[in-house]
């Protein structure tokens, strides 16, 4: 971070800490890293550092807590009109304690890390998720459920969840899994491995992933790779905001695959654009991101039409 910045954060120091001191009443809440976080005993002044943080805060009904959130948060629709803080990967430091916040929710991978240490440095309260696995975005609403006194309410966002999920294992149990890469970029071509929530989502989605690296969850592949491991669907995340469905390649990247007749995935005409965001976004739609994804690899399981 610039030097610059450095100096006005700590020109803020000796405020923050008046303002900070003295939480009567406080809870205190471990994050997901582990770390203890004090939080006053009243309606908090909240801010968000990812879009899927965004979504869970309204699941669990504190929607009206948010003073602040990404200019990429857009669900639900609310969340639009709520004060923008910067991106995900470089939000502003000035304007989120102008925000006077009780609470910033971060990710523990998306955000910056040199960001929470201003932060905590600060005495603002930092509560960092880490949704690694479906597990850890189980894990996450429950987490923000007890640091927004929600609990109940995010009981019952991770039991719709979990129906949903169920729903879509029913339509693929019993079925072939084919060969499915999933790539969240083409250009370079990165990939989703087995140390994120995507993977387990190819696996209940009834694929097998071919990405076998776990040292890096999102690695970069090569063409060589993608021929040697012979994918028999490849789904690339779509990140136009006007996609709403499944569909083949097309524009300009489709010669680029046509190019690639080796591959089963490009010779069958397998290669599918899928809408993002609820894969993406680590949060109460997830469920609708595995349908997404169910359709793409069995859509024969969907062949008579009806639910989920």
């Amino acid at each position: 971070m610039r030097r610059s910045v450095r100096r006005w954060a700590a020109s803020l120091l000796p405020l923050c800490w008046l303002a900070a001191g003295g939480l009567a009443g406080a809870a205190t809440v471990p994050d997901m890293l582990g770390r203890p976080v004090s939080l006053p005993d009243r309606p908090l002044r909240v801010v968000s550092l990812a879009p899927s943080l965004t979504e869970i805060v309204y699941a669990v009904g504190r929607g009206d807590w948010l003073v602040g959130v990404t200019e990429f948060c857009d669900f639900p629709p609310a969340a639009r009109s709520k004060p923008k803080v910067g991106g995900v990967a470089t939000p502003s430091l000035e304007q989120i304690v102008a925000l006077r916040p009780d609470l910033v929710l971060t990710t523990a991978e998306g955000n910056s890390r040199d960001l929470l240490a201003y932060l905590t440095r600060l005495r603002v309260p930092v509560f960092a998720l880490m949704p690694a696995s479906l597990g850890g975005v189980v894990e996450s609403i429950a987490a923000v459920g007890r640091a927004l006194a929600a609990e109940a309410a995010a009981r019952e966002a991770i039991g719709r969840l979990q129906g949903g999920m169920a729903a879509v294992q029913d339509r693929v149990r019993g079925r072939a899994r084919p060969r499915v890469l999933y790539l969240v970029w083409a250009d370079p071509l990165i990939a989703a491995g087995p140390a994120t929530y995507i993977h387990d989502l190819l696996a209940l989605a009834g694929g097998e992933n071919i990405v076998r690296e776990r040292t890096v969850p999102y690695p970069r592949l090569n063409w060589e790779e993608v021929i040697g491991r012979r994918p028999e669907v490849i789904l690339v995340a779509e990140h136009r905001d006007e996609s709403k469905r499944v569909s083949a390649v097309e524009g300009p990247a489709q010669p680029v695959w046509q190019a690639w007749q080796a591959v089963p995935a490009v010779r069958t005409g397998r290669v599918l654009a899928v809408p993002s965001n609820t894969i993406l976004r680590p949060g109460p739609r997830i469920a609708e991101g595995l349908t997404l994804l169910a359709r793409a690899i069995h859509p024969e399981a969907w062949s008579g039409g009806g639910a989920p």
